[in-house]
């Protein structure tokens, strides 16, 4: 059992999550070949953000998650081709509802009760919000906390949940998925330079496109 805190990165996280994901929906096909872990990582459907981690990216991650105990090479394994598996349950031994809750944060980020209770469904049926809200109370009331409740946005109904398996989620990170985080109107250098950057592209487009009408004005005037 894991008693102390937990910090993968990004891509390990993709990878663990995809992990559980296929031991739940294609059983028959996992563990997992690294050809067909990779295409999990990258799948545009039910992944939050789109990543696209190659060969090098994925293996990293798995010497990170195997040096965690967290995941690695499966140990039933016949030998010719090698597979990966997760090892979720041996870590943190979590009911199906807890992996499935675990699974879907991990894979898409932050999220309300309501989109988790929908996006669970292939791994877990929950009959109610109440008992999704369950399942994020123990995972929050683990020690060390596993999830986190976010501070409720303004204009939403509903706060949303984020694994803790990444460190804390800071503020940057509460943007609703496929929003942009709220800008500020002040200026800041880095927001001055790519202002720049376009208004001079733009400019030598102009004056790429009015240098080929004199062209064509000279050809056919």
């Amino acid at each position: 059992m894991v008693t102390e805190p937990i910090k993968m990165t990004a891509a390990e996280a993709r990878v663990l999550g995809a992990l559980v994901e296929k031991e739940g929906t294609t059983p028959d096909y996992y563990p997992l070949t690294l050809n067909a872990l990779i295409n999990a990582c990258n799948q545009r459907s039910n992944r939050e953000p789109v990543m696209d981690m190659d060969e090098d990216d994925v293996r990293q991650a798995l010497h990170g998650l195997e040096a965690k105990q967290l995941a690695g090479r499966a140990r039933a394994a016949d030998g010719r081709v090698t597979k990966y598996e997760h090892w979720l349950g041996e870590a943190f031994n979590f009911s199906r509802a807890e992996t499935a809750l675990m699974c879907v944060l991990l894979l898409r980020g932050p999220q309300t009760p309501g989109e988790l209770r929908g996006r669970t469904e292939r791994l877990h049926e929950f009959a109610e919000i109440s008992d999704v809200l369950a399942g994020l109370q123990k995972l929050m009331e683990r020690e060390p906390s596993l999830v986190a409740v976010l501070p409720r946005q303004p204009g939403t109904k509903e706060s949303r949940y984020a694994h803790l398996l990444s460190g804390p989620v800071e503020s940057i990170a509460l943007a609703m998925p496929g929003q942009s985080a709220p800008q500020s109107t002040a200026s800041t250098p880095e927001t001055d330079d790519r202002i720049a950057q376009l208004e001079a592209t733009v400019a030598e487009i102009q004056r790429e496109v009015a240098s080929l009408r004199e062209k064509i004005d000279s050809l056919f005037g």
